[in-house]
């Protein structure tokens, strides 16, 4: 850079013009590092579900326009929107019209995502054990706005995989939505509320009797087989790591399997965790880790915010670039 001056010693606009371009060449790369391209894990909750979860300060109701802006505040473009419509089937609620009620909140979700056409797309919110499961699989994957994929939350239905008929039937959703072309997203953390059984034995019938019934779609394990915020759920972990372990040695079940982050690296995440972490995540391969946030309610961190405490892993610039870009099949 040449430096030249005016005769009473004051910098000439060459030089101004210098450091505004070398300015914006750093903001620009700055930004460029922290956007990811999707956000693989979001929630929007309409009246009737906030009513159904009852009284509580920290969730309330949250439409698209809501979270959009709360993308663009990320610079994030596009996002799926995983249906809560299995809160209707938890064991803990008996409800009237249950089924009417889980497909009227599929619909709610879909609407929600039509209003923002090739930047948000909708889930199917399935409770895996109910007898309408595979019905609402078919209604879901001939609606447009349905058709991309489901979202099971197996602690919320209280899905064992230490019992065999369990299994049995998850393997069957599974089977359902691979026959249908639908993604699947599993929250596979058990019920903490009942302390169902979680661990090495959970993750190891998860690979062998129920992931090779969805071997032509892409299934991804939410929370990193955890429930999050954080990661110091040690029974998560301890499915996490065969899990991983798995996609390491390429087990033939693995093969469409990939996990998203969401809520999973906090602003306090010690580093003895952050080490565990990204063991885990060099283990999965960076290429099959996605980006997400987790719903924008209560203490939650936003996407712009949880994308910068995914930041702050010992992962190298290269790894981040990668996450960042990561786009899964379904979206694409």
């Amino acid at each position: 850079m040449v430096l030249s001056t005016t005769p009473d010693g004051g910098i000439t606009m060459r030089l101004v013009v210098c450091l505004f371009l070398a300015a914006a060449f750093v903001s620009g790369a700055a930004r460029a590092q922290s956007r990811p391209v999707a956000d693989h894990h979001q929630h929007v909750f309409s009246e009737e579900i906030v009513k159904l979860l009852g009284p509580d300060p920290g969730i309330k109701p949250l439409a698209a326009k809501d979270l959009v802006a709360l993308l663009d505040a990320a610079g994030i473009g596009k996002a799926v929107l995983l249906s809560t419509a299995y809160m209707y089937g938890s064991p803990r609620r008996e409800i009237a019209n249950e089924y009417a009620l889980a497909r009227l909140e599929n619909d709610w979700t879909a609407a929600q995502a039509a209003r923002f056409p090739g930047r948000l797309i909708a889930f199917c919110g399935i409770a895996p054990l109910k007898e309408y499961a595979l019905d609402e699989i078919k209604r879901c994957a001939s609606t447009p706005g349905l058709k991309h994929g489901i979202k099971l939350h197996l602690g919320n239905s209280d899905v064992q995989l230490d019992q065999p008929a369990h299994v049995k039937r998850l393997a069957e959703v599974f089977a359902a939505a691979n026959r249908a072309g639908m993604a699947i997203v599993v929250h596979m953390r058990a019920s903490i509320r009942n302390k169902r059984p979680y661990g090495a034995r959970e993750a190891q019938a998860f690979l062998d009797k129920v992931l090779p019934s969805a071997p032509d779609v892409p299934v991804q394990v939410a929370h990193l087989a955890g429930t999050g915020p954080g990661f110091d759920d040690p029974p998560s972990r301890a499915v996490l790591a065969p899990l991983a372990e798995a996609m390491q040695r390429r087990h033939p079940a693995t093969r469409n399997l990939w996990f998203d982050v969401a809520s999973i690296a906090q602003n306090d995440t010690t580093p003895q965790d952050a080490a565990e972490l990204v063991k885990r995540l060099r283990q999965i391969g960076m290429g099959r880790v996605l980006y997400g946030s987790d719903s924008a309610q209560g203490d939650n961190l936003r996407p712009r915010e949880a994308w910068a405490a995914f930041r702050k892993l010992p992962l190298s610039e290269a790894e981040f670039k990668q996450v960042a870009g990561n786009v899964a099949p379904y979206i694409k």
